[in-house]
């Protein structure tokens, strides 16, 4: 299966697109298709990376 979630590195703010109610999440970890990330909402979640294709979050500070 692929890792839709591959490009993800520890720091990156992301967005869950099945539960806009977490809010931003910072990834934790990326290892192995598993993705711990810290949603502001939710807290620490594990994310099954060929499951689900979590989003970068938007920069609302670019001009």
């Amino acid at each position: 299966m692929e890792d839709l979630n591959a490009f993800l590195e520890p720091g990156m703010l992301v967005t869950h697109p099945d539960q806009p109610d977490w809010g931003m999440g910072q990834v934790q970890s990326n290892i192995g298709g598993k993705v711990t990330v810290n949603f502001r909402e939710a807290g620490k979640v594990v994310i099954d990376g060929s499951r689900i294709m979590l989003m970068p979050a938007s920069d609302s500070h670019s001009d």
